[in-house]
């Protein structure tokens, strides 16, 4: 007869769990190569350029699963933060949308609590201080926006580091979008110029970047407020 197992003693904690206390708050759980293949990624290209008129912001439009799956053709990857202020959706969907919700109802409670507007500065370093610290999965968004300081782009790292730039780019196609993007890009451009050659940088990603395509985001930023529209390839170039 096979013998069962010895109740005689006390039971080793790592025969039950081996850790009691996991994950703490604040914490993500691990994830194995298979769950993190289910999640919703953007992949994607995102542009940010700063402008005489204000400020450009151009992402394109796919989703994936895994980076092999096209699993959406039409995803806004940018999205009004502030009513003079945009920013970009990059790494998983449900981060970057998670982080965008938090990050607005801050800028809310600051204004609210001041009585002023949020400036770029303080918003930039918002955001960094969110992407450090919160339980949010690796994102590298770009901001733009514009206060009473001038127009700003900022990139913004997954370890919350703020990088303040004339025009950035993120996301998987970054090495093909800045090629086309420092050919052509000049200073003192306005919004309109600038639109366009965000478009042809994001259309070059797109020929080589799996995780790009299927059309272009622009966000039209100026101190009148934040215009955001979608558009064929066609229609810009």
């Amino acid at each position: 007869m096979t013998p069962g197992p010895d109740l005689s003693g006390p039971q080793a904690a790592d025969e039950f769990q081996s850790d009691p206390y996991a994950p703490e708050v604040g914490e993500l759980p691990e994830q194995s190569a298979q769950d993190s293949e289910k999640v919703n990624k953007t992949g994607t290209t995102t542009i940010g350029i700063s402008t005489s008129d204000g400020v450009v912001i151009a992402t394109d439009m796919r989703a994936s699963l895994g980076g092999r799956f096209v699993s959406n053709k039409n995803v806004q990857k940018v999205e009004e933060i502030h009513p003079t202020a945009a920013l970009t959706l990059v790494g998983s969907v449900g981060g970057a949308q998670s982080f965008i919700r938090t990050l607005r109802a801050e800028v809310n409670l600051y204004e609210a609590r001041r009585g002023e507007d949020i400036s770029m500065k303080a918003l930039s370093t918002l955001a960094g201080n969110f992407a450090r610290g919160g339980p949010f999965f690796a994102i590298n968004p770009i901001l733009g926006g514009v206060d009473d300081d001038g127009h700003h782009v900022y990139s913004i790292d997954p370890a919350g580091g703020v990088m303040k730039d004339d025009y950035t780019v993120t996301g998987s196609g970054l090495t093909v979008a800045y090629g086309t993007l420092e050919d052509r890009y000049e200073e003192d451009m306005t919004n309109e110029e600038a639109k366009e050659v965000a478009a042809a940088s994001i259309k070059a990603a797109a020929e080589r970047d799996t995780g790009s395509g299927n059309g272009i985001y622009l966000a039209d930023v100026t101190a009148d407020g934040v215009d955001i529209n979608g558009y064929d390839f066609d229609e810009l170039l």
